[in-house]
């Protein structure tokens, strides 16, 4: 990663409270991004992905609690005021939502709704400077003028979600967090999508965080991925690397349910994500795992570096003697048999 990075996230937890208890959702995530860097953020339904994004630019809805370090070119946002943060987001803190109809104003034209956000931020600009930049972001997005004064029910469910991009790529911002950009797009948009995300990167130095599903975008966009499970960063290093050589048996499976042409029957991960209320002990992955071991259910699993700049929190890469606090023998490490299922 950069040696300055834009976006530094620091042992960062982040929790809500119910009837029921504590809802952990992100529990110690530590990343980087720098500029002209793109991170891909991928797990399943329930990971995390979505409230790591939204906490980051200090999006969360009221009574969630939040602890660590976000820090954005230096500054915590952790504890900012929430004037501080909304002066930050557009034009430096940027966020692509993947529900485009409950994010646009259904009685607002497409038009009006880019002059409300360049008027907010950039108040100096002329009408014909806040319609030339918005027509040229619309039509980046392949989005022609004469659907520039047409409501938001007029449009598809693509093009509704373009326009959302589009509303957040206007001001520039120097970070971006995209969460599932392609969502309802088919294969021609994403590309085109895909691009233009490269383009304001390399062009401006973005700082991009690409939250998704699909393996096959972080493979193609991503410099970097970090696989999320249970609240937390399981793996993260290189893309290329990562794909080559998963080391953790969660991103192994997320890897092997992926259909590719040469597919030739269909995987998937046995059980279901835990309730993050009541976590499993230990390795949150445990109950899934096709490789625990003993010690897995019995104690967090320590996080390791490999090959410089990756990192794997798995008790299959932990350190080979782990004495518990206090002295004693090392844990059991030994394999337990799982059984295949029918």
């Amino acid at each position: 990663m950069s040696a300055e990075p834009v976006l530094t996230v620091r042992d960062l937890r982040l929790w809500y409270g119910t009837p029921r208890g504590s809802v952990r959702a992100v529990d110690g995530v530590s990343l980087e991004i720098g500029a002209g860097q793109t991170l891909g953020l991928v797990g399943e339904s329930g990971s995390g992905k979505s409230t790591l994004g939204r906490g980051i630019l200090g999006l969360l809805p009221e009574g969630a609690k939040s602890d660590g370090e976000v820090l954005y070119k230096g500054r915590n946002l952790v504890g900012a005021s929430h004037r501080e943060l909304r002066r930050l987001r557009g034009p430096e803190l940027g966020l692509i939502f993947q529900e485009p109809m409950t994010r646009l104003d259904p009685l607002m034209r497409i038009e009006d709704q880019f002059r409300e956000t360049l008027e907010q931020h950039e108040s100096k600009l002329t009408d014909a400077e806040i319609r030339r930049r918005s027509l040229d972001t619309l039509g980046r997005m392949g989005i022609p003028p004469t659907r520039f004064r047409q409501y938001p029910h007029e449009f598809s469910g693509g093009m509704r979600q373009r326009i959302m991009i589009a509303l957040a790529l206007v001001l520039r911002p120097s970070l971006l967090v995209a969460d599932e950009p392609t969502t309802a797009l088919d294969v021609i948009v994403e590309a085109q999508i895909l691009r233009i995300l490269a383009d304001l990167k390399e062009n401006f130095g973005t700082a991009l965080l690409l939250i998704t599903h699909n393996l096959g975008i972080v493979a193609e966009a991503c410099d970097h991925v970090a696989v999320m499970y249970a609240g937390q960063i399981v793996e993260e290093g290189p893309a290329r690397d990562v794909f080559a050589e998963p080391k953790h048996p969660y991103t192994r499976e997320l890897l092997r349910s992926t259909i590719s042409l040469d597919t030739r029957e269909l995987h998937s991960i046995p059980g279901a994500p835990p309730n993050l209320i009541t976590p499993p002990t230990g390795c949150h992955f445990h109950p899934r795992c096709p490789d625990i071991m003993r010690v897995c259910p019995a104690k967090d699993p320590i996080e390791t570096r490999h090959d410089g700049d990756r990192r794997v929190l798995c008790w299959l890469h932990g350190p080979e003697s782990e004495i518990p606090p206090g002295g004693g023998e090392p844990i059991e490490r030994e394999r337990i048999a799982v059984a295949e299922e029918a």
